[in-house]
Order: C-alpha cells, then structure tokens, then sequence
C-alpha cells in the first residue's frame, strides 16, 4: 500500500493475532435456523439431510483448509481445530473466523439442491457466524471437544423426546416443555421406551453423537498400526523447510477425508488416531 496522508487510519485497526503454540478451534454457528427449519419444514426432531449437508459442506472445508486436523459437528454447529503450530494468515482471528465461515456458507449453499432437490433455496439464504477460541493444551482441547458432545446428547435426548410427545402422544409443545420440566436422562429415557417404543440407545449415532470429520493416512495406519506423536513428527506442519512443508500439504490433500460418528469423550478413538493431535517431538500427548 503507497505511503500516503490517510495513512494513519491503519492505527484504527486493531491487532488480533492469537497467540503461538495454542490449538484454535474456529466455531461456526447457523444464523437464525430456527426460522429456517421452519421455512423449509425440516424433519422433527432430526431432519438427516440437513444433518448430511452439514456434514457435506465441513468435509470441503477440511480439505480446503490442510491445517484443520479435526473438525466436530452437530445440529447447526461445527467447530474446526486447527494445529497449534498453524501460521495461516499470520493466525490473525478475524481472517481464520471469516474465511472458514464463508467457506462454509458457500459450500452450504452450493450443495443444498444436493440434498433438498424439491424445495429450492430462497432469500433470505442461510449463512453461518463464526468465532475464535485458542486452547493451550491438548487435554483442554479435548475437554472442548467432550463437552460439545455431551452437549449433543443433552440436546438430543430432550429433543427426541420431546417431538415424540408432540407429534406422537398428542400433547402441545407447551403441554410436552411443562411435562420434560425437572426430568433428567432417565426419565427422558423411560418416557420414550414406555410411552412410544423406541430405546434411545438404538437412535442412529449420528444424533447422539454428532460427526467427527478427519484425514485417514491408510498408508501409516497399515504399515505402521498404531502411530505414536513421534512416529508422526516428520509429517507435520512444523517440518523444518519449505520442501518437507510443501510435501506434508500434498500428503494431506491426498488423504482420505472420513466422516464418523465415534465417542470423542473417551481415549479410544484418540488411542486409534494419535497422529491427529501429534506435536512436537518429545511432547506428551496427553498434555
């Protein structure tokens, strides 16, 4: 930009870089869903094909964005991890939240006649905000990534049950919200089995769990089993030149992207994927 007297408005803006070795999860948010659901009479209490679209637009920014290693989903809600030792876009918050956001949004909206064919999209089109969060260790960072699960489930349990009631036992949703006030997961639980047949436990995982999206490097987990954050070192971003750099972009951009619905609460599918978290050599990965 040439020097010049209106300069000085540069000082304006403020300095929003996030601070170096932090994991940072961007997390996007549907505006306004509610209506939406509504406009385009979303299945209750779990419509799969929003669900599938959703999960379809994540997968695109995974692979666009190399330095996600991990994105989580549910609802109208998913956050992506990027590495601790990321530099993309000098790690200022305001261009990591906005272009994850409005790579997002489009995707979302490209590929809805994907997914709803007989109900074309109209103003006003959906769009997702997005934000910033640095976590400094990884056992934070999977703490996170726990409690937007469990918040999955919370939500998830209440709402089956709940749409059930309406839509299956007859009552207003003023009637079922009254009825669930005070109930915790067991009564949720009984009021489905005895009232309407079903046992939450065999609802697909996809509504009780959300969806993890991550690289698969089939090659290492063949050759290697169970890859340790050492055996990892080498192939992740913080390689020491532009050529290792350059090579590691390839590799991730040739992996296979999976979409899964595994328990992230526990260390089984972490023990299963460690190279999603690796570090730095001699760093411990439960830190």
């Amino acid at each position: 930009m040439a020097n010049s007297e209106y300069g000085y408005v540069r000082n304006f803006e403020v300095n929003d870089i996030l601070p170096p070795s932090n994991w940072i999860v961007v997390r996007i948010d549907g505006r306004g869903f509610s209506k939406l659901c509504k406009k385009y009479n979303f299945d209750k209490p779990n419509d799969r094909r929003a669900l599938d679209l959703m999960n379809a637009a994540a997968t695109e920014v995974v692979r666009s964005f190399v330095d996600v290693v991990l994105a989580y989903g549910q609802s109208d809600e998913y956050s992506f991890v990027f590495h601790e030792s990321t530099g993309l876009f000098e790690r200022r918050a305001a261009k990591l939240a906005t272009s994850v956001a409005t790579a997002f949004t489009a995707e979302y909206c490209m590929q809805w006649s994907v997914f709803f064919p007989d109900a074309p999209l109209s103003r006003p089109y959906p769009t997702f905000d997005g934000r910033c969060v640095c976590y400094p260790k990884r056992r934070i960072l999977r703490d996170y990534l726990s409690w937007r699960q469990a918040d999955c489930h919370i939500n998830n349990l209440y709402n089956t049950t709940f749409w059930n009631m309406v839509l299956k036992g007859g009552m207003s949703t003023t009637e079922a919200e009254q009825a669930l006030k005070g109930t915790v997961s067991s009564d949720k639980n009984e009021i489905l089995f005895s009232r309407f047949g079903i046992n939450y436990n065999s609802e697909p995982e996809a509504y009780r769990k959300g969806t993890v999206v991550y690289r698969s490097y089939l090659e290492d987990e063949h050759q290697n089993g169970s890859l340790t954050a050492e055996d990892i070192d080498d192939k992740v971003s913080n390689s020491a030149s532009k050529t290792q750099m350059e090579k590691e972009r390839k590799r991730k951009q040739k992996a296979q992207i999976i979409n899964a619905h595994p328990d992230i609460i526990g260390d089984t599918f972490w023990t299963a994927h460690p190279y999603i978290l690796a570090s730095k050599r001699g760093q411990d990965y439960g830190e």
